[in-house]
């Protein structure tokens, strides 16, 4: 059977490109932000996505769904924000997810949803209370974890983020396990081009200026740095931090690369893209600016993580067993 899928807050489409690669069927997405939809659109048509703000959907009009997605805005959640949650704005779309639910004729049989890591500790815990507890009432049974890219999604990008999955049936959800750790072996020299020379506009020079404390400290080809002011750290892990919505602003904390031939640059919107784990034939439309396609990139979600639990959901609702190599005790 193929699962219809509903994505809501698709941003570029990284949640529902993992859900694809599963074997689902994506039939409805929703998303606000005008470049976003573009390459939304360049990557997968213009057939179902529905561009404007959720709170002003028509929750009716969305058709009949499986399986509802979600990569709520975590801005209100973040360690970086205000810590505000419930009371900030952007937190209160998570009940527009609930909102999509109960306009549906029969309820979504699984749900997933992604969040920042922090989630679960916010405001003592008591945010994740309030949203396990809406979704409990809805009907879904609700199982959670933390999953780091680098360790479950096989890209060399250091990125924790909380999944929630839930499923109507009990069963179901007492079948359902998050998949396991896997080796790393997709190093960043996989994704990263150290051996051409780029435009220049990635590149920092002389006239840079903190170029002489990044031309002192950066000595390695097989990892990146980050600019912290007054001393430049190294990734000892020898992957990338987690990417963020601000790097197309430059400044500080942006990931920084030597190449072959000891030349210091930031990453290209390209490489950001595929440090998401998405292919290399995805499209950046032709007039989109870098600035939009870096927030793009950092606002996504890291697609093969979404497929490994895609998967798993997808072989609980055919009545399958999950492999023990594909579960992770959480």
């Amino acid at each position: 059977m193929t699962y219809r899928v509903g994505s809501m807050f698709a941003g570029i489409g990284g949640t529902c490109l993992g859900f694809k690669q599963a074997g689902a069927e994506i039939v409805w997405a929703n998303e606000m932000d005008k470049n976003a939809c573009i390459t939304y659109r360049e990557n997968f048509g213009d057939s179902y996505l529905l561009e404007g703000d959720i709170t002003k959907v028509d929750k009716s009009t969305i058709p009949q769904l499986d399986i509802l997605i979600a990569g709520f805005p975590c801005q209100a959640f973040s360690i970086a924000g205000y810590r505000k949650g419930f009371e900030d704005d952007r937190g209160n779309v998570f009940y527009q997810i609930l909102e999509v639910i109960k306009a549906q004729k029969e309820k979504p049989k699984a749900i997933m949803l992604e969040n920042v890591k922090n989630l679960v500790s916010h405001d003592k815990g008591n945010t994740f209370k309030v949203i396990e507890e809406a979704l409990t009432f809805h009907g879904y049974h609700i199982k959670k974890a933390v999953l780091n890219s680098m360790e479950y999604g096989n890209v060399p990008q250091n990125r924790e983020r909380i999944y929630i999955v839930g499923f109507l049936d009990e069963k179901e959800a007492e079948a359902f396990e998050f998949p396991n750790r896997i080796p790393l072996t997709n190093t960043l020299n996989n994704v990263v081009d150290r051996y051409n020379k780029l435009d220049g506009k990635y590149y920092y020079n002389e006239t840079s200026q903190y170029y002489e404390m990044l031309r002192e400290s950066m000595t390695k080809t097989d990892t990146t740095y980050q600019l912290r002011r007054i001393y430049v750290r190294e990734n000892k892990n020898n992957v990338c931090p987690t990417l963020t919505a601000n790097m197309g602003t430059g400044g500080h904390n942006v990931p920084l690369v030597l190449d072959f031939q000891n030349n210091i640059r930031k990453l290209t919107p390209k490489e950001c893209l595929m440090l998401q784990g998405f292919p290399e034939n995805y499209t950046i439309p032709e007039n989109m600016a870098n600035s939009h396609v870096y927030k793009q990139a950092g606002n996504s979600v890291t697609v093969p993580v979404i497929k490994r639990i895609a998967s798993n959901i997808i072989k609980v609702l055919d009545g399958k067993t999950i492999a023990e190599e594909e579960k992770v005790t959480v």
